[in-house]
């Protein structure tokens, strides 16, 4: 299961995001820590092509497939040496696979801003600089423990030692491990520290409805510019998405006719929140795999790289245990013939053995033996 932590800075809106994302109704009010413990709410994915799918093999049901967000409570300065709801903010960012860091970009003076005044880039320096200085800490105590085994001569021991070394000058300076370009077997060392800037983010800007529908304005500009000074090693791991919370609000609430009538009246093509979602399965490395036939039309999650046993085991783990092979046509290629018979019978199905890298928006058929 795929999970985004939603963290910021109080009042910046987090809440109302989680709300529009999941119509959960968690509290939103204006003032500090309104979001004590964690609110998770499951989102089914948008995606066409499961629509499509299902409506040209007219299965029986459609299943797509979900993301999770947690709406974890407000930080602020101090929370890595406890200040606020620190320990326990921080605890529950450990738990998620990425972070989408919400940031004020709208001036409202109904809306209080902890800082003072509206600026997205320190707001996000702030969250940065305490998420770094908790990983300093979880850094500081592995080296200690490690440097003994390392001056025992343990081979293991002197390799990661040689990693944390790497690991903490960055941290020493506030910057993100996110930023850090470390080889896979490097990644795998600091992996079980569960380094909270080492998470994949999505600065999410929450504009006003004034600047929709391009979304822009001179705090995004900022924002942007700011996220654009980091090493290119981090740009597949920061991305910056603009959004309006009140009106994604107002769209979570409208039927499919009425959202698409709304969205063309404001000038979007899409929702705010469909892009923070399918941005988050790219800041993952994740893809779509697709399973249909006359009872249900169901879209699978897997990352990019998982072989096609792999892919069958998402389904089952019998599938995976037993995989035989797996008989295959893109979706493209589904759209343009029709049906999977007529399909099969023009010869456009393929057959795929163990080492077929499943691939974004493949339709897939598992035939296996247990």
């Amino acid at each position: 299961m795929l999970r985004v932590g939603i963290v910021g800075l109080p009042n910046v809106g987090k809440s109302s995001l989680f709300n529009a994302l999941t119509a959960a109704g968690a509290a939103s009010e204006n003032y500090p820590f309104c979001t004590v413990d964690p609110n998770v709410g499951m989102v089914d994915v948008p995606d066409a092509r499961l629509d499509r799918i299902h409506q040209l093999s007219g299965s029986a049901t459609r299943v797509p497939t979900v993301i999770q967000f947690v709406d974890i409570a407000g930080l602020v300065e101090g929370a890595s040496e406890g200040e606020g709801l620190g320990n326990r903010f921080l605890a529950n960012i450990r738990e998620v696979d990425a972070i989408a860091h919400v940031l004020r970009c709208f001036d409202d003076s109904d809306v209080t801003h902890v800082l003072g005044g509206v600026d997205p880039v320190r707001d996000r320096d702030v969250v940065e600089t305490e998420l770094a200085l908790a990983d300093l800490e979880t850094v500081e105590r592995r080296i200690e423990r490690v440097e003994k085994k390392a001056r025992s001569g343990e081979k293991d021991a002197i390799r990661e030692a040689v990693v944390l070394e790497k690991v903490h000058a960055v941290l020493a300076e506030g910057r993100p491990v996110r930023l850090l370009h470390l080889s896979a077997e490097e990644r795998l060392l600091v992996k079980g520290l569960q380094l909270l800037t080492a998470k994949p983010v999505m600065y999410v800007a929450n504009v006003s409805e004034a600047d929709l529908p391009e979304g822009e304005n001179p705090w995004t500009r900022a924002l942007r510019d700011a996220v654009a000074e980091d090493v290119p090693e981090a740009r597949e791991a920061e991305v910056v998405v603009t959004i309006c919370s009140s009106i994604e609000a107002e769209l979570s609430e409208l039927d499919p006719e009425e959202r698409a009538a709304f969205l063309s009246d404001l000038g979007l093509e899409e929702a705010g929140l469909d892009r923070v979602i399918h941005e988050a399965y790219r800041l993952l490395g994740l893809l779509t795999f697709f399973t249909t036939g006359e009872n249900e039309s169901r879209a699978w999650t897997v990352r990019a790289g998982t072989r096609a046993p792999g892919a069958a085991g998402e389904i089952h783990s019998d599938f995976e245990r037993g995989f035989i092979r797996a008989e295959t046509i893109h979706f493209d290629d589904f759209v343009r013939i029709g049906t999977w018979k007529s399909a099969r019978d023009a010869g456009m199905i393929r057959s795929e053995g163990k080492e077929y890298l499943v691939k974004d928006g493949d339709i897939l058929l598992f035939r296996f033996n247990v």
